[in-house]
């Protein structure tokens, strides 16, 4: 009896990618590329499970065109790229990797908002270019960190951990979420809930980790970045679209507030040119949760999801990040 067949559309550390073997008939990729509609349907086409990453789009078309196909797991916790309604419809199971980098992209959240405050990379670049000719008392004046006020926008997991660092640089955390946390997270966490008026005109450093939705689309724009602090920092490690780039843009150079900090983008890999020519935004590549213990969890994680859909590992016949369980046949 042949073993199904994965595709992994992208080369990850093989002593994980090995653990299929045993199982199925691996078709990994061995370079790391977009792929397009018409290629992904190709690579589906006799596929039984695969492993995707965020470029990768799976939809109806896609499904369409692999009819044996049973299971995708997405090598990320976002999953824009997969339209959850079609695979439930076409009966497939669908997986992401949420908790294994929150710790991460917490720290990176935070190193992002130290640099963007204190002008780190602007400073890099007037070092490098040879300009540092001596010391200027009053020369690269920053924002201090440590006791301003951090607001938080969307305080999920990723959330809470980069309000529980807040307590060590002794700054009060102000947060809102489509729900408030329990009293018991509150106190954890040191966060006190707002609203999104309260928060925008209070913080000092504001920080978005909210999922993408359509409803999330530019929940930061031209008003929300007006209504904030003139010294104000924004830090978003969240996803592209949360915030109007293009209004991001506008803002900073014309000092509606100080700086910014975007791990994410609208229309990524693509850039909005307006922020490149800026001097006081730290610009970086979607790479938050990139830290080798945090990528090899992850990719660990999506294939203890494949093998315990098809009946195999620890988790046999429970995916444990499963996005849509209802639709699961027993896989054994």
């Amino acid at each position: 009896m042949s073993k199904p067949k994965v595709w992994v559309s992208r080369p990850f550390f093989p002593d994980i990618v090995d653990r299929l073997r045993d199982h199925f008939d691996v078709r990994a990729e061995d370079e790391e590329r977009p792929y397009a509609p018409e290629e992904i349907a190709e690579r589906l086409a006799d596929a039984d499970a695969a492993i995707v990453g965020l470029a990768d789009r799976i939809d109806a078309t896609v499904l369409a065109q692999a009819p044996r196909l049973r299971f995708v797991a997405n090598l990320g916790v976002g999953y824009n790229n997969l339209d959850i309604d079609a695979l439930t419809e076409a009966g497939v199971g669908a997986s992401n990797t949420p908790d294994v980098l929150n710790e991460t992209v917490a720290d990176y959240a935070w190193a992002l908002m130290l640099a963007a405050a204190r002008r780190v990379g602007e400073a890099e670049r007037w070092l490098r270019d040879g300009q540092w000719k001596g010391a200027r008392f009053e020369g690269w004046l920053g924002a201090d960190v440590h006791g301003k006020t951090i607001g938080i926008l969307g305080m999920g997991r990723i959330g809470q951990a980069i309000a529980r660092r807040a307590s060590g640089f002794r700054s009060p955390v102000i947060y809102h979420n489509r729900s408030r946390l329990d009293a018991a997270i509150e106190r954890e966490c040191g966060a006190t809930y707002v609203d999104k008026a309260t928060l925008l005109a209070r913080a000092d450093h504001l920080v978005l980790v909210l999922p993408y939705t359509p409803a999330n689309r530019h929940s930061i724009g031209e008003a929300e970045l007006k209504a904030m602090k003139p010294t104000a920092t924004l830090t978003n490690i969240a996803r592209g679209g949360i915030v109007d780039d293009a209004a991001l843009a506008r803002a900073l150079a014309e000092g509606t507030i100080a700086a910014a900090a975007l791990d994410v983008f609208e229309g990524e890999p693509q850039v909005c040119p307006a922020l490149l020519g800026l001097s006081n935004i730290v610009l970086s590549p979607h790479i938050a949760s990139a830290s080798r213990d945090t990528r090899r969890d992850m990719a660990a994680l999506a294939v203890d999801n494949v093998l315990a859909a098809f009946g195999h590992g620890p988790h046999a016949g429970r995916p444990p990040t499963i996005l849509n369980p209802g639709v699961l046949a027993d896989a054994s």
